[in-house]
C-alpha cells in the first residue's frame, strides 16, 4: 500500500488514466495521455484556453491571533518571511521566501492577507512542514501557527479564458476587477471558495482554495465547464512547461537552501528596507558584495534538450554552471532551462554556452526570461 499522501481528487485522476507520481510525498497527475490528453496537448490548451490542475499537494497554513506586547499574526509573519507584508492590505496576495540565517531558500510561498490578525500561507508540499515549524518555534505567546494541509484543496485555472470559466460558475460574481494577486471569497453552491489571481503558467488564471470536502464537487463543475470552452484537465507535467517557458524558479531545482534569492534574481521578492527577516545580514551582504553566481534562462539553439545537473560550458569548453531545470519547450519548439552560471565567468545576456548533454555538445545562448509572452496582468 502506497505510503504517499493523496488530494481528494484522487479517484478522479485514476478514472481519468493519469499517470501518477511522488510530488513532495504526494501521489499526484503528471499527465492524461491515456483520455487523450497528455504534456503537449495539456500545455497548450492552457497557453490557447484553459486548464484545470489539482494542486492540492501545496501547503496550507494559518497563522492567527495577537501577543500581549501588540505584536500580531501580521507583524509576526512579516519579521521572518522576506517579502514586506506592509505593501499590501486585507484582500491581497504576496510572494515571499523563507530564508535560512545564511541567507539559503527554505522555501519559497504564498501569503494570503486576510487581516492583522490573520494570514494563510500556501507553502510547497515538500516544506510545508519545515515553514511551519520554524514559524511555530519563533510565534510569540498568543500567536498560533496550524498546519491545514488536510482541511483546504487548492485547484489552479489557468489560461485566456479562464475569466470566462469562473464567472459561468459565478465564483467571480462579487469580484468586480480582480487585480493581479488580489483574492475574493466567494460562493459555489452556498460553499465558501478563495479565488486569488495568482498562477505558474504566465497566463491569466485563478488559484482556488475550497474546503476538502467540497473539492470534488467543484472539481466536477469546473471540469464541465472548461471542456466546454475548449480547454482540458493538466497535470504536473504541463505546469512544469509552462512555468520554465516563464522563467520561474522551482524550489529544490533553482531555489533552494543552497541558493539564495539573490542567486535566483528572486531580490523583487525580499524587502529590503524592512529591520527584520530571517537571512536579512547575510542576504544584505551578499547583495551588496554581488552573488557568486545568477541564474539564466538558457535557449537552446540546436536539437539539445537541457536536463537538470547538466554542465555549462564557456567557449573554451571549461565549466562555468550547471542546468538547474530543463524541458523541452512546447511553444517554442525547441530545448529550454535555467542555470546557475559563475560571475566570475564574465558572460552575460546573449552570450553563447555549451551544454554537456550525457556527453553530447549542445550549443544555447543565455536569455533573460519568459521565454515566451506573458499574460499574467
Amino acid at each position: 500500500m502506497s505510503s504517499l499522501l493523496r488530494s481528494p481528487l484522487h479517484e478522479r485522476h485514476v478514472d481519468l488514466g493519469a499517470k501518477m507520481a511522488d510530488f513532495g510525498g504526494w501521489e499526484m497527475p503528471i499527465e492524461y495521455a491515456a483520455s487523450g490528453g497528455g504534456v503537449l496537448k495539456e500545455h497548450a490548451a492552457v497557453r490557447e484556453a484553459v486548464g484545470l490542475f489539482d494542486v492540492s499537494h501545496l501547503g496550507k497554513a494559518s497563522v492567527q491571533g495577537r501577543a500581549s506586547d501588540g505584536t500580531t499574526a501580521r507583524t509576526f509573519v512579516n519579521a521572518c518571511l522576506s517579502n514586506d507584508l506592509d505593501r499590501i492590505g486585507p484582500g491581497a496576495a504576496q510572494y515571499t521566501l523563507c530564508c535560512a540565517a545564511d541567507g539559503g531558500t527554505v522555501d519559497d510561498l504564498i501569503a494570503y492577507l486576510v487581516s492583522d490578525e490573520e494570514l494563510f500561507l500556501v507553502p510547497n508540499a515538500a516544506n510545508a512542514g519545515e515553514v511551519v515549524r520554524r514559524l511555530s518555534a519563533a510565534a510569540p505567546a498568543g500567536v498560533t501557527v496550524t498546519d491545514r494541509h488536510r482541511d483546504f484543496a487548492v485547484l489552479a485555472v489557468q489560461g485566456p479564458r479562464s475569466e470566462e470559466a469562473l464567472h459561468r460558475l459565478g465564483l467571480l460574481a462579487d469580484a468586480g476587477d480582480l487585480g493581479y494577486m488580489a483574492y475574493v471569497d466567494a460562493r459555489f453552491d452556498d460553499t465558501a471558495v478563495r479565488v486569488c489571481r495568482t498562477g505558474y503558467t504566465g497566463e491569466h488564471g485563478y488559484e482556488l482554495v475550497p474546503a476538502w470536502k467540497d473539492t470534488v464537487r467543484l472539481w466536477d463543475a469546473l471540469s464541465d465547464v472548461i471542456r466546454a470552452l475548449g480547454g482540458r484537465v493538466a497535470g504536473l507535467g504541463a505546469r512544469d512547461t509552462l512555468r520554465t517557458e516563464m522563467g520561474y524558479p522551482l524550489h529544490g531545482q533553482d531555489l533552494s537552501p543552497s541558493i539564495s534569492p539573490v542567486q535566483a534574481r528572486a531580490g523583487w521578492a525580499v524587502g529590503w528596507k524592512k529591520p527584520a527577516f530571517w537571512g536579512r545580514e547575510a542576504l544584505l551582504a551578499e547583495k551588496e558584495h554581488g552573488p557568486r553566481r545568477l541564474l539564466w534562462g538558457v535557449d537552446v539553439t540546436d536539437r539539445g534538450i537541457p536536463r537538470a545537473h547538466m554542465p555549462v560550458l564557456d567557449d573554451d569548453g571549461a565549466p562555468v554552471g550547471e542546468v538547474t531545470s530543463g524541458t523541452f519547450s512546447p511553444t517554442l519548439r525547441h530545448g529550454i532551462g535555467l542555470a546557475l552560471v559563475d560571475a566570475a565567468s564574465g558572460l552575460g545576456e546573449g552570450d553563447g554556452v555549451t551544454l554537456d548533454v550525457r556527453g553530447r555538445r549542445s550549443a544555447a545562448r543565455l536569455v533573460r526570461p519568459p521565454f515566451v509572452e506573458s499574460h499574467v496582468r
